[in-house]
C-alpha cells in the first residue's frame, strides 16, 4: 500500500472507496454496509479508510454525497419565489427517487447512531438549508421579500412542510402541490411592492 501515499494515487484511492460505499448502500442499505466490505470492493485496506474517515457513517455519508452533488443545482431566475419553487421541487423529486430515499434510512438509523446523523447533518442538510437561505436573503436584497425577515424562519416556513410530507406522513409531492405551498407562504413574506407587480 505504500504505493498509494502520493497525491495522485490517494485521490484515484478516495474516489474508489467514495464510489464502492455508495454502490454497496444501494444494494443492501446503512446497517448492512461494514467497513471491511467497503474495503474489499474498493481494494484497499480497512487502515487506508481508517486515514480519512473516523468512521462507517462518515465514508458512507460522503459517498453518497459525492455521487448526488450535481443532482441539485442552485437556481437564479431573477425571482426569489420561482428560485424557491425551482430549488425546492429539484429537492422533493430528488428526495423521492430511489437515491433520494436513502436519505429517510440514514435518518432512520441516525436515531440509533449520534455519529450517522452528524454526518448527514453536515454533510446534506445543513447545505441545502444555507442554499434556502441564501435564495431568501437574495430576495430581501432585490427588493421582492420583506426588509428584516429571519430567513432562519422562513426556511422552516417554506421547507418544513416538505420534510413532513415526506418523512412523516409519506405523502408525495409534485411540483403543482410546492408552488401553492410557496404561493402561501409569500402571503406573508413578500414586500407590497411584489404583490403590485404580481398582481398588477
Amino acid at each position: 500500500m505504500s504505493a498509494q501515499r502520493g497525491r495522485p494515487r490517494n485521490v484515484e484511492t478516495q474516489k474508489a472507496i467514495l464510489a464502492a460505499s455508495y454502490e454497496l448502500l444501494l444494494e443492501n442499505g446503512f446497517a448492512a454496509v461494514t467497513v471491511e466490505k467497503i474495503a474489499e470492493r474498493a481494494g484497499v485496506s480497512k487502515a487506508t479508510i481508517y486515514k480519512w474517515w473516523p468512521n462507517k457513517a462518515a465514508v458512507v455519508v460522503d459517498g453518497y454525497l459525492s455521487a448526488a452533488a450535481d443532482r441539485m443545482p442552485v437556481p437564479d431566475t431573477g425571482s426569489a419565489f420561482r428560485d424557491i419553487v425551482v430549488h425546492a421541487s429539484n429537492l422533493a423529486r430528488f428526495l423521492q427517487s430511489g437515491e433520494g430515499k436513502v436519505i429517510t434510512e440514514l435518518i432512520g438509523e441516525g436515531q440509533f447512531d449520534p455519529g450517522l446523523a452528524e454526518a448527514y447533518r453536515n454533510g446534506y442538510f445543513r447545505p441545502r438549508r444555507l442554499e434556502a437561505r441564501q435564495l431568501i436573503e437574495r430576495g430581501i436584497q432585490r427588493g421582492e421579500l420583506k426588509a428584516g425577515l429571519d430567513s432562519e424562519l422562513t426556511t422552516d416556513l417554506l421547507y418544513g412542510p416538505i420534510f413532513y410530507r415526506l418523512l412523516v406522513t409519506g405523502d408525495k409531492l409534485d411540483g403543482d402541490e410546492i408552488t401553492q405551498l410557496a404561493v402561501a407562504a409569500f402571503e406573508g413574506i413578500q414586500t407590497e411592492k411584489r404583490e403590485a407587480s404580481e398582481h398588477g
